[in-house]
């Protein structure tokens, strides 16, 4: 901090889950012969003490507009409706930020919104010394302020020539320069003006009184890559890759401002996202885990007759292809995806949120179209689409694992086999413990007939009637079931967002990839358990490619040496629903999460809920915003010595073969 700066009075930043209330969208200023209502001297007086007591403000500002600061914090994001023009879309550049201000620019709000803007500043700048005011503005025409193709982003930054922030003007734009929209990064330029505010516009706040204010202006003008300029029409996946960048861009150079201006200090740049979270959300939330509650997506793709198809399989000696019986839908998917694309994804500010809620619905959509299509041809292109296929490394290591690693082993020894109700009470005696650590934890233990395996259901831990466990597998299977899955479910619940117990798009990769590694740290992954994993990747390739269930259950058996009844397993699980892909995360997902710790990344993140590989940079956002809470529970085996001592191992650089490799002691 730098002399003379006084340290801030205002209470510190703090999470608050209380939902501020939604306001609607900021409406165009009606047009009409009346007297226009204009920004009050007691409206200025009620943001000024708000901002002084701490407390959250959002307002409307009159005539069209609104003032919103989350917190205290030294900065403020302002957008003016250019009078007389339309531009469509550059809100919705600012209304993500923490502190922003949308207003219009006509002449006769100028004097009050003026008012306003030095209200918030004089409060902040005193409270930490400093402050940063940050406009936003469409360029006037789309090919300004850089050349090139008509949808490369462009920046143009305006500072003045004798301002004191060089560092903070820098991070800007290196910042914006990493923008990019299909394949071409934005162009930033920097132009020291005395004009630091939109053409047409007078300065917020006149060049003197900032300066008596102790606040910084910096200008954007931004090239509107979002629209057609010559018919208007807007581009809204353009539009959301644009404000993610923007929004990333501002707070990286308010981080810097803070850290070296002003006695804030932030742990992180991310930490400067907005805290509250709007009613909108949670009406999102609610509705999105609504229609997610609705159906059980594996459960209503497997089959009900799996051991009685096993047998009239084996009767006519593995010639004939089985046929299946699955769980009459208890939903139309069609009336489902009506209630889904009714959910207002858009009304949600946050461009981060935003991203995650929209990345939700388009995966409860592929879902639902595969129930929709179960039984036919398309269910296996909905499942590409859903989980991918397998890309050629991930074949060439399921090959190399089955060359390798021998298929008769002592790992898993016949003898001393755990039946489904030995196992079942095994996991009830886990989940009871996981109970007296949190009160959070409601989910039990059901062995069915109707199902084959182990699957966990909305925090339910279900297993097959006929189920055998070698006894050297069984911690294995309690971690991976019970100490990933259940635990996961529980931490997401505990979240103020539904989604993450729901589970966000991708999740399967991540949590099986977790989840297999927890076998390995309790010491319980065998060279089975790899081969099998490996063989699941291969019939999925196998059914991609065209071969039928008989087909891939040969190749298994006969080329590759597994038993019969695990060949038919395996290839019944690729085979669901008319040919399901998801039996290639396991192998991927131990990949990625290999290569993710391997590379420094934490564990504990991984463990707020169900969450895919893509939105783990999301989830920190979030939790360095405080929007999360920390999770109640964390994997019982993280308190073993031994399994610290393998996660080390791994962090230090192994291969998956290597997680099968006899290493003593540890």
């Amino acid at each position: 901090m730098e002399k003379g700066k006084k340290q801030s009075t205002l209470p510190s930043e703090r999470p608050r889950r209380k939902a501020e209330p939604a306001s609607p969208e900021p409406r165009r200023p009606h047009v009409s012969t009346k007297k226009t209502k204009l920004i009050s001297e007691d409206f200025v007086a009620d943001v000024r003490q708000r901002v002084k007591d701490g407390k959250a403000l959002r307002r409307q500002i009159p005539p069209w507009g609104r003032v919103h600061v989350d917190r205290p914090l030294p900065f403020l994001v302002v957008y003016r409706r250019p009078p007389g023009r339309e531009d469509a879309g550059m809100e919705r550049l600012v209304i993500g930020e923490a502190s922003y201000i949308l207003a219009s620019g006509d002449r006769r709000s100028r004097a009050g919104l003026s008012s306003v803007v030095e209200a918030i500043v004089g409060t902040l700048s005193e409270a930490f010394g400093a402050f940063l005011i940050i406009e936003l503005w469409s360029a006037a025409e789309q090919a300004a302020p850089s050349e090139g193709p008509v949808w490369q982003p462009g920046f143009r930054i305006f500072r003045r020539k004798q301002d004191k922030i060089a560092s903070t003007v820098d991070v800007l734009a290196k910042a914006l320069a990493e923008v990019k929209i299909k394949g071409e990064l934005a162009a930033v330029d920097v132009d020291p003006a005395t004009r630091i505010h939109p053409p047409g516009l007078p300065p917020l706040v006149a060049h003197d009184r900032a300066e008596a204010l102790g606040c910084q202006i910096l200008g954007i003008e931004v090239k509107p890559v979002f629209r057609d300029l010559a018919s208007g029409e807007s581009f809204p996946f353009v539009h959301q890759v644009l404000h993610k960048g923007v929004s990333r861009a501002l707070q990286r150079t308010v981080y810097d401002f803070t850290r070296n201006r002003t006695s804030h200090r932030p742990a992180h740049y991310q930490a400067l996202g907005r805290n509250a979270v709007v009613k909108a959300v949670w009406e999102v939330d609610r509705k999105l885990a609504e229609v997610s509650d609705s159906f059980d997506f594996l459960l209503q793709v497997t089959p009900t007759n799996t051991d009685e198809a096993w047998k009239e399989f084996r009767r006519k000696r593995f010639e004939k292809v089985p046929e299946f019986s699955s769980r009459p839908l208890k939903i139309d998917p069609a009336l489902a995806k009506r209630d889904l694309f009714r959910i207002p994804v858009e009304r949600i500010e946050d461009p981060t949120l935003a991203q995650l809620f929209r990345d939700q619905q388009i995966s409860l959509d592929r879902k639902l179209s595969l129930l929709s299509d179960r039984g036919t041809p398309q269910f296996l292109y909905g499942s590409l689409q859903l989980y991918g296929g397998v890309e050629q490394s991930l074949l060439d290591l399921a090959n190399e694992i089955l060359e390798r690693v021998p298929s008769r082993s002592r790992d898993e020894s016949p003898r001393g086999a755990a039946d489904a109700k030995t196992f079942a009470a095994r996991a009830a005696e886990e989940i009871d413990h996981y109970r007296s650590l949190y009160s959070g934890v409601r989910g039990g233990v059901e062995v069915r007939k109707d199902y084959v395996g182990l699957l966990v259901s909305r925090g339910k831990l279900l297993i097959g009637a006929g189920t055998k466990v070698p006894t050297s597998r069984v911690e294995a299977l309690i971690a991976h079931e019970v100490g990933t899955h259940i635990v996961t479910y529980v931490n997401g619940r505990a979240q103020p967002f539904r989604q993450l117990s729901v589970g966000l798009p991708g999740y399967d990769e991540l949590q099986e990839g977790i989840a297999v590694l927890s076998e390995y740290l309790v010491g319980g992954f065998s060279r089975p358990r790899l081969r099998l994993l490996a063989a699941r990747v291969l019939a999925v390739h196998y059914m991609v490619d065209g071969a039928n269930f008989v087909e891939v259950f040969r190749a298994l058996d006969r080329t590759h040496d597994f038993a019969q009844r695990t060949a038919y397993n395996v290839t019944t699980r690729v085979f669901r629903g008319g040919g399901l892909t998801k039996d290639l995360v396991y192998l991927r997902g131990l990949v990625g999460v290999l290569a993710y710790l391997q590379g420094g990344g934490a564990l504990e993140p991984l463990l707020v809920g169900k969450l895919g590989p893509d939105h783990v940079p999301i989830i920190e956002e979030l939790q360095w915003r405080k929007v999360l809470v920390p999770p109640p529970l964390r994997p019982r085996y993280l308190d073993d010595p031994q399994a610290v001592k393998r996660l080390d191992r791994v962090r230090r650089g192994i291969s998956v073969l290597d997680l099968v490799k006899k290493q003593g002691k540890t």
